[in-house]
């Protein structure tokens, strides 16, 4: 998997970034928020998440890891999909979905073109243990845990276990001890799940 990419912006739109790095350009989809930021720069440094399909090889680039982590948390409900997440962050920053999530605000969701009442309470239904676990912890996203704890996701998605199962299983785990390494993450939640 591709963690992030630097390069030279070729092309820059509102929706996708062309990135020359090591001779490729690489196609990756943004948000509005994220081309706001590059908008005056002629290199940068994407966090990347990639979706693989039998029809396609998408990259989505964040400009920081909270952004990223948002997209993450949304594409884990059920229908909502890439485009759909994207198109959340464009109208939203990541922290102002973060905060509807945490207060119930299905009709800050809602607002959002795509975004049906059912959709808006099924996100927040299914994220506010997440979102919520990551405000009282503090500010998750410089959390070296975090990155600790998207290593055994990643681990333990890559071995077939369903996202939802390993997030629920990880945060349980991070719970109850703060300090573990990717390891001892991977084989205490592989006695769980």
């Amino acid at each position: 998997m591709i963690e992030y990419i630097k390069g030279k912006i070729t092309s820059l739109t509102p929706t996708y970034v062309v990135l020359e790095t090591g001779g490729l350009g690489y196609f990756v989809n943004i948000s509005l928020s994220t081309y706001t930021k590059l908008e005056h720069m002629e290199e940068c440094k994407l966090i990347v998440h990639e979706i693989i399909r039998e029809d396609a090889h998408l990259i989505f680039g964040f400009f920081d890891e909270a952004e990223r982590y948002i997209f993450r948390l949304l594409i884990s409900v059920s229908g909502v999909g890439a485009n759909t997440a994207r198109m959340m962050l464009s109208s939203v920053e990541a922290s102002g979905i973060e905060k509807a999530i945490m207060q119930s605000d299905v009709g800050m969701l809602k607002g959002i073109k795509g975004i049906g009442a059912k959709t808006a309470q099924r996100i927040i239904v299914d994220l506010k243990d997440k979102v919520g676990k990551s405000a009282d912890a503090g500010e998750i996203f410089t959390d070296e845990g975090n990155t600790i704890r998207e290593e055994a996701f990643t681990a333990l998605v890559m071995l077939g276990f369903p996202k939802n199962s390993v997030n629920r299983t990880l945060d349980k785990l991070l719970r109850e001890e703060r300090d573990l390494t990717v390891e001892q993450m991977i084989k205490k939640a592989l006695k769980i799940l």
